[in-house]
């Protein structure tokens, strides 16, 4: 079999895994949301349930991930694109520890403490993570069929990052001004400081995702 399609059939295989390694990282970002009602509504049999269906998504996207690194170090040099590949999906990876980091601090925080003024917004950040996730999962579909279409996703990642800046900003700010327990306003900070951050982490593998389009 020469090298070009052995390389066009492993782009296909790597590409396939990193499609399902995006599409685990949207149902963990929907589990996240489900859990976060239930810290709200103090339903601690929903918040275990979904403590353990996150769990199994992280430990299935583990196994991805390194499936992924075993595609490419078996292809080798054969792969022109190999470390935007790997860096592609090592950033989706980092994105599903920071969703668990984000679960484990909200159901550490007493709820009754933000729910007064904080409910409506952090439901609101868990759903623009679902809308980030989406459109990152959107990107890994269009290298298969319309590599193009990454960069006006990107660009959509892009804005989403600036609103979710301005949105941290704001609530670091007000939380200082009304959570007087220091355990409270720690964990609060660290949670939306964890969406933040995944957002950030979204825009990384925007950026790498667009570049691995344009090395297709």
């Amino acid at each position: 079999m020469y090298s070009g399609e052995l390389e066009f059939q492993a782009k296909r295989k790597t590409i396939a895994i990193l499609q399902d390694e995006t599409n685990k990282i949207l149902n963990l970002s929907r589990e996240l949301a489900l859990m976060t009602e239930a810290i709200f509504e103090g339903n601690r049999t929903k918040i275990a349930e979904s403590f353990e269906r996150m769990n199994l998504i992280e430990s299935d996207i583990a196994i991805l991930r390194k499936q992924i690194t075993r595609e490419v170090i078996a292809i080798g040099s054969l792969m022109a694109y190999r470390e935007d590949l790997l860096r592609t999906a090592y950033f989706v990876d980092e994105i599903s520890g920071f969703i668990g980091g984000i679960s484990f601090r909200l159901a550490n925080i007493d709820p009754e403490i933000i729910n007064e003024r904080f409910e409506h917004d952090l439901k609101n950040m868990v759903g623009i993570i679902i809308d980030v996730i989406f459109k990152i999962n959107e990107m890994s579909r269009t290298l298969t069929i319309k590599p193009e279409n990454t960069i006006e996703l990107a660009s959509e990642v892009q804005k989403i990052e600036m609103e979710v800046d301005k949105k941290y900003r704001e609530m670091t700010i007000e939380a200082l001004e009304c959570l007087h327990n220091p355990k409270d306003l720690i964990l609060f900070k660290d949670t939306i400081e964890g969406i933040e951050g995944i957002v950030d982490k979204c825009q990384q593998a925007s950026n790498s995702f667009t570049i691995l389009a344009l090395s297709i």
